[in-house]
């Protein structure tokens, strides 16, 4: 039995090391040592009596035998995780649950609700993850992301858990100085401050009664995060589009001023997303129904 066990490790690692690409960084992920990694690996080749990997100081490359051997691995390990959340205590969300999402949304929501969610489910560990970039879930072996905006990774199920609604902004001290905008056309008048990782770039599109009013903005600043965002249209520098979660704390909120409430900047999904083709645990369906219910009550993020 002892035996069987330490197979079942050997091949959770064999599949991380696939996935990730490296001894080191599952390493790192299970907190071991990388030879500890790579004897789990030559433990499973020895008892089947072939080679699985093929290493070089590049790269790790599945043999033929590795490819066959890896895709049984994970129907084995989902089956198992499944039989085991159906019965006894494991039917209660546990473990260690690894989270991605956007560096100011984490901050700003995510954090802020983790100590609810952690006494809720005392049984689970969450290690999150904060970065702008849009990471590979399978290679960083995350168990869940948080994204906004559209999904279109067919790899990826994406469940919708709220909506950023968004405004167009800017400090008082800057409106004094340059006038507010009355109609989008006008902001071509104005240092706009754009946010590069929107997909639509400098074009900002606004909804309106009469339909959707697109306009291209131009300014002397733009940036790849929203914190830096928010800070520049604090310090008076323009006129930006920023989600209502985005407007910080009330001291923040009595130096800016809404402009264009007759013009809706579009509002963006934001979705939990997780590996297509995976057993889904107790601990992922939790987290993803707790900020649900969560974002329901906040207008910032609610549908």
């Amino acid at each position: 039995m002892a035996d069987r066990m330490d197979r079942i490790e050997c091949m959770k690692s064999f599949i991380r090391v696939v996935e990730a690409g490296s001894f080191s960084a599952v390493a790192r992920e299970l907190e071991t040592t990388q030879p500890t990694v790579s004897k789990q690996i030559a433990t499973l080749e020895d008892y089947l009596d072939v080679q699985l990997l093929i290493r070089s100081t590049k790269a790790l490359k599945l043999t033929d035998e590795g490819i066959r051997f890896y895709e049984h691995c994970q129907q084995v390990l989902d089956v198992i995780a499944e039989a085991e959340a159906s019965v006894g205590k494991r039917q209660k969300p546990s473990g260690l649950l690894r989270l991605s999402c956007p560096v100011a949304f984490g901050q700003m929501q995510v954090v802020p609700r983790i100590k609810l969610f952690l006494d809720r489910y005392p049984e689970i560990k969450v290690n999150l993850v904060m970065t702008d970039q849009f990471i590979d879930l399978v290679e960083e072996g995350m168990d869940l992301a948080i994204r906004i905006g559209e999904v279109h990774d067919p790899s990826l199920i994406a469940h919708r858990i709220g909506t950023t609604q968004r405004v167009a902004i800017g400090s008082n001290s800057y409106f004094e100085r340059a006038g507010e905008p009355q109609i989008p056309s006008d902001l071509t008048d104005h240092n706009c401050i754009v946010y590069t990782r929107l997909a639509t770039g400098n074009e900002w599109h606004f909804q309106s009664s009469t339909g959707l009013v697109t306009v291209k903005v131009s300014g002397n600043f733009q940036a790849n995060n929203s914190i830096a965002i928010r800070e520049a249209v604090l310090s008076g520098l323009g006129i930006a589009v920023t989600p209502l979660w985005l407007l910080g704390n009330q001291s923040d909120q009595d130096q800016l001023k809404i402009v264009l409430r007759e013009y809706q900047p579009t509002p963006l999904p934001i979705h939990a997303v997780y590996r297509r083709g995976r057993f889904q645990s107790a601990k992922v369906r939790c987290l993803i129904d707790f900020f649900v219910n969560q974002f329901k009550l906040d207008p910032g993020v609610s549908n």
